[in-house]
């Protein structure tokens, strides 16, 4: 089974999403899962050096007390799969354009999942600002991956086509939000839904994978 994840990392949702997923896989237990990480971009035209973070809540939000109600919301959710959030220690809302090329680079050395979850703590419980290269090429090294190749990789132009091509498809194809499961590249589960709502697309791509050769087997 196939499962493409679009999200950005400064999402929580799509944090709280991939625990979902992940609870969801541990109570239907699926063979060979391949998962892939795509890139979206919340905010496409973030400076390349980022934003004040509350420069950012006023831009998006209209403020920081609409932000926090809607942070609450958020805090509820995360704490039911086990994330504590702490959105006051973050400084800086980032473009997210080198966070995912550096997981295309950790996709292709066996090492995106791992990744993936550092940048998602390391941005949401700590407020490290996962925009910056030196503060990417750390995190990079904690998922195990060669720090300084992860710095020649972030000074490059390595990817950045790719990312930005990434997301203009997933805009250009009706993906308006994150976190978005798309199983064998056929049937899309949209948010950050719990386990349940992806029982019946394992089912799904279960039967599909058996009925194909019996299929072939009659041509």
């Amino acid at each position: 089974m196939r499962i493409d994840i679009f999200s950005d990392v400064v999402c929580p949702w799509c944090f709280i999403g991939k625990r979902r997923l992940e609870r969801a896989l541990a109570q239907r237990p699926q063979e060979q899962v391949e998962i892939h990480w795509r890139a979206f971009q919340l905010n496409p035209d973030m400076p390349v050096q980022g934003m004040p973070r509350q420069t950012y809540l006023q831009t998006k939000f209209g403020g920081p007390e609409r932000a926090a109600q809607i942070y609450e919301t958020i805090r509820e959710n995360g704490r039911k799969e086990g994330l504590d959030f702490q959105f006051d220690k973050i400084g800086t809302t980032p473009n997210t354009v080198r966070a995912h090329r550096l997981i295309r680079f950790a996709s292709e050395r066996g090492a995106s999942d791992a990744l993936v979850e550092r940048l998602f703590t390391g941005y949401f419980y700590d407020g490290q600002n996962i925009g910056d290269v030196e503060t990417l090429a750390d995190i990079a090294a904690e998922a195990g991956l060669d720090r300084d190749e992860a710095i020649e990789f972030l000074n490059s132009n390595e990817a950045v086509a790719d990312v930005l091509a990434e997301t203009r498809f997933a805009y250009e194809n009706g993906i308006n939000g994150v976190p978005c499961f798309i199983f064998d590249r056929r049937y899309a589960l949209a948010g950050a839904q719990e386990p349940e709502a992806f029982f019946p697309l394992f089912e799904l791509v279960q039967n599909e994978a058996a009925a194909r050769p019996a299929a072939a087997n009659t041509a």
